[in-house]
């Protein structure tokens, strides 16, 4: 490879090292071996922003978090372009354009989860008020729009459950060996959640 070729290749990873300290100590909070690449994405309302450890962050996310947080778990990986934005405009003003219509409502923003150990493919959105549940895989392209429960794979637009990576009892087998015991899900959790959430 040509060497002007290999400088200009590495000037993006040099300034992600110079800035990425300084966008870890504007989240919200940031866990241990947090990976991201701030000046190749596109982060608003780092304040409201949490990541926990070993997580992630391709270049090429869009994250919006101004008025409601997004939170993600440990060990969450993501495929280049994720966008992920926990808030609408107002669209219900007469006589304002929705660019000038400033007052929000509560219900335009809501909270985004996701939980631990999710693996989303390439070029996802996930809209506000959204968790998606420990262990899911999302389809590349898929747009959630509503809450998925553990171990799920989800796609489509809008995104819905294509089926579980594991059973139940696989789940169980599965927890033990990762995490302690107070932190697994029970069967009678998992039961609920996939009753709540039928394929």
């Amino acid at each position: 490879m040509n060497i002007g070729i290999k400088i200009s290749l590495s000037i993006p990873f040099i300034w992600d090292k110079i800035w990425t300290p300084f966008y870890k100590k504007s989240m919200k909070f940031c866990g241990k071996k947090v990976y991201i690449r701030p000046t190749c994405s596109d982060f608003k309302g780092l304040w409201n922003l949490s990541i926990n450890d070993y997580t992630s962050i391709p270049k090429g996310a869009v994250f919006y978090c101004t008025e409601a947080p997004l939170t993600i778990g440990k060990k969450v990986i993501f495929g280049p372009h994720p966008t992920i934005i926990t808030g609408d405009h107002r669209i219900d003003v007469v006589g304002k354009f929705i660019i000038d219509s400033h007052e929000k409502l509560p219900q335009n923003d809501a909270p985004v989860t996701i939980e631990d150990d999710v693996w989303t493919g390439a070029n996802i959105t996930i809209l506000k008020g959204v968790i998606i549940g420990r262990g899911t895989v999302i389809a590349a392209g898929a747009v959630v729009t509503k809450s998925c429960p553990p171990y799920a794979i989800i796609g489509g637009v809008p995104a819905k459950i294509i089926k579980y990576r594991f059973t139940i009892d696989e789940i169980l087998e599965h927890e033990k060996k990762l995490y302690p015991e107070k932190e697994r899900l029970t069967r009678e959790e998992l039961t609920i959640q996939r009753n709540k959430y039928k394929i």
